[in-house]
């Protein structure tokens, strides 16, 4: 990884799309840093810290803004609503054949057309957040003013800093190092490292029961990183045979490869994606928030982190978005024509649907060891937080690993990508 970053940094044209990334990301903190006016960032900081201990969402949510929901900053709903507008979009590109059509058929105009949409929707929900957001800072009575004047400010405000953010994101990916919405993520969740080891440090503090609980948070987060990197590595390969054919005086054809299937095609996305959903409930509980003991309340203490309904959500919402995005990233139908086309099969199965059939057959088995081990990661620190309560924040700690070191290996794979490109264009030149 390091050799790859160094390798980097000595072509200029990467160098150049570096630092630009670097200085996108310096804008996302300094805004992270900015807090909205009329709110006493102060009790708000208790009430988060409360919510935390307490297994609350909010700690789910202010770890995704890198600790701006908590503060009150201008970036407070961080790229939140953008991933819950693409999982929409992508939801209903599958559901609806006309935006099928549109995003296979019409090609970058296509594409273009989809992304629009996305930010159309991501603003809204960012306004819908926003002001679910001002409901609950005036119920909790966080509000220096509740004029009419200060509520649209403090609204509009996160609205725009919603905006702000999706712009900073799609220009990584256009004239950065690429992945520029999962780059924020990361920036936001590194962010919270100092906080992290004051935890830790904490917990060192407090005896014998408290060191081994440090330590047991150490060595979870460790085996998590390691078996992160393994299976993200991991891939089935199906060999692939080559018909000979004679084409004047020469033979082509004969040769073996393999079509590779990477146990983890998803990366880390179903993981956000399930945790952007279960925090919806959360942003109703900022609108309406029930007396102890009712229905309402029951429901919402459902979406606990420590919570077994929770953790079973989680888990479902996992393996189902990593099917769902294996579905979209791999046609088996499209992989067996274009084998039949190019003369190649699998050796065992005759070319057209029978190499379909198994392909299909094939990659459910490997998404479904793919989805098992992002539940496993994801799911160990959530039940270890929930059994222990010295270690309630070890859940937000597994998550964010699973995210930082997920987005970490998806961006030198794409360093190394651009790289290797740039190689063969300095040799076709």
């Amino acid at each position: 990884m390091f050799q790859t970053l160094k390798n980097a940094w000595a072509m200029p044209e990467l160098r150049k799309k570096i630092l630009y990334t670097l200085f996108i990301i310096l804008i996302f903190r300094f805004g992270s840093c900015i807090p909205v006016p009329f709110i006493d960032t102060q009790l708000l900081a208790q009430y988060f810290e409360q919510a935390s201990t307490n297994g609350s969402m909010l700690g789910y949510l202010d770890m995704f803004s890198g600790g701006g929901l908590s503060r009150a900053t201008i970036f407070a709903m961080s790229i939140t609503p953008y991933i819950n507008a693409s999982i929409i979009l992508q939801l209903l590109t599958v559901a609806i054949p006309a935006l099928e059509r549109m995003v296979k058929d019409g090609g970058e105009e296509g594409r273009k057309k989809i992304a629009s949409w996305t930010r159309y929707v991501g603003v809204l929900l960012g306004l819908l957040q926003g002001l679910s957001y001002y409901a609950l800072l005036r119920n909790q009575g966080f509000l220096s003013d509740k004029g009419v004047l200060a509520a649209a400010t403090i609204v509009m405000t996160f609205t725009a800093g919603t905006a702000l953010i999706m712009w900073m994101g799609e220009h990584i990916t256009q004239k950065g190092i690429g992945n520029g919405i999962s780059i924020i993520l990361f920036a936001g969740i590194v962010s919270r490292g100092p906080s992290l080891m004051r935890t830790l440090g904490n917990l060192f503090q407090t005896g014998t029961s408290g060191i081994v609980s440090a330590i047991l948070m150490i060595i979870i987060g460790i085996f998590i990183v390691v078996f992160i990197v393994f299976m993200s590595n991991a891939e089935r390969r199906i060999p692939v045979q080559y018909a000979k054919r004679v084409v004047g005086r020469k033979m082509y054809g004969g040769q073996s490869t393999h079509l590779p299937i990477k146990v983890n095609a998803s990366g880390v996305m179903p993981i956000i994606f399930a945790s952007s959903i279960l925090a919806l409930p959360q942003t109703v509980s900022m609108f309406w928030q029930p007396e102890a003991g009712t229905v309402g309340a029951h429901i919402l203490n459902l979406f606990s982190q420590r919570s077994v309904v929770y953790i079973v959500l989680y888990a479902l919402l996992i393996l189902a978005f990593a099917y769902f995005y294996a579905s979209i990233q791999f046609n088996p139908i499209e992989i067996a024509n274009n084998l039949k086309k190019n003369g190649g099969f699998i050796p065992g199965f005759r070319p057209g649907k029978p190499t379909s059939d198994f392909i299909t057959k094939a990659l459910g088995k490997v998404t479904f060891v793919g989805a098992v081990f992002l539940g496993i990661v994801a799911l160990v620190p959530l039940i270890v937080g929930a059994i222990s309560t010295n270690l309630s924040n070890v859940a937000l700690g597994g998550t964010s690993v699973i995210i930082v070191v997920g987005v970490a290996l998806d961006t030198v794979k794409q360093m190394e990508a651009q790289m290797l490109m740039r190689h063969h264009k300095g040799f076709l030149e």
